[in-house]
């Protein structure tokens, strides 16, 4: 799709009645041809709304009507052109470890955790929140400064406890430390205007993670994952995992990481939105929502439910 589709796309299916002013900008930029032309003059992986919105309120620019912003952005276009260039856009949504918790407590135990595309590693804590699926018994560390509440439906194995992890690395280009307070207010910004309790959910996460800094590895998960696993504790089921990364990917990098994953003595957990893994969309009866954005979780290659992309709601698959 063009970058006005793109945007439009964005407005639609992700921030529309989540977040009223990102999707107020994405509609406005689909519709303005000096804004589009620049951000066209970027690097294809470059041009997401996100990406382009984060940077915008990290600098300080107006983000609450479109005819400021315009007129601000095209202005700063250098600076916000640099932040672009030099920022990725590395959201660590620890809300989606809601998704993920059903299936890791389903694993034999105990897990050796490796996150691809870990960002600042905050999902790498899934036994150290605490989650709310619907009414039934809380699970998690009662102390725990991130609670996640998740809407289900289906026959959910949601687990009477959290799994126990005794090993937890992540992988990225771009790790970020949870001690550097620039860093995290990079990440403070990929949070959408008005989702205040994703942002204090983030804020508790990072308070988790400086407890007890996450092992990052800086490289790329096609060079450097193998080499990951063969640290992991020989005693553990060594779990690789990742959420939302696939799109970041040229096509033939996501072949060889899926080849390479399956080919590795672990269990694959993938949390992405579909198409980016074509062939487990092709086993859904149903295919997937139209008008919103869902991601696949998927064992093995084998897609388990659809969810929420912040993790807000999980939907079981009948076996």
């Amino acid at each position: 799709m063009d970058t006005a589709e793109l945007y439009l796309r964005f407005a639609v299916r992700e921030v529309r009645e989540h977040s009223p002013a990102y999707e107020n900008l994405a509609r406005g930029i689909a519709a303005d041809a000096r804004l589009l032309a620049l951000i066209d003059d970027l690097p294809p992986i470059k041009r997401q709304p996100n990406l382009l919105l984060a940077s915008v309120r990290f600098l300080g620019g107006p983000v609450a009507d479109f005819a400021p912003f315009r007129s601000w952005v095209v202005r700063h276009w250098a600076e916000v052109r640099d932040t672009i260039l030099t920022r990725r856009t590395q959201t660590n949504e620890v809300g989606r470890c809601a998704s993920l918790l059903p299936v890791l407590a389903g694993l034999a135990q105990p897990l050796a955790l490796i996150e691809v595309g870990a960002s600042a590693g905050l999902c790498l804590y899934p036994d150290r929140y605490r989650y709310h699926y619907d009414d039934l018994p809380a699970v998690g560390p009662e102390d725990s400064p991130v609670v996640l509440a998740c809407r289900t439906n289906g026959k959910v194995p949601v687990p009477g406890r959290v799994p126990e992890v005794v090993w937890r690395a992540g992988l990225d280009l771009n790790p970020l430390d949870v001690r550097d307070e620039e860093e995290m207010r990079w990440l403070e910004c990929l949070v959408w205007p008005g989702q205040d309790e994703r942002l204090l959910r983030l804020r508790g996460a990072v308070r988790v993670a400086r407890e007890d800094p996450p092992h990052l590895v800086r490289g790329d998960l096609n060079e450097t994952l193998r080499d990951l696993v063969a640290l992991a504790p020989k005693e553990a089921t060594v779990v690789v995992f990742h959420s939302a990364v696939l799109p970041y990917l040229e096509p033939e990098a996501r072949d060889r990481f899926v080849s390479a994953v399956r080919s590795l003595p672990v269990r694959w957990i993938s949390n992405e939105g579909s198409p980016r893994l074509p062939s487990m969309l092709a086993r859904l009866e149903h295919g997937l929502p139209e008008d919103r954005l869902a991601f696949l979780p998927a064992l093995d290659g084998e897609p388990v439910a659809m969810a929420g992309p912040h993790g807000e709601w999980l939907n079981w698959l009948d076996a």
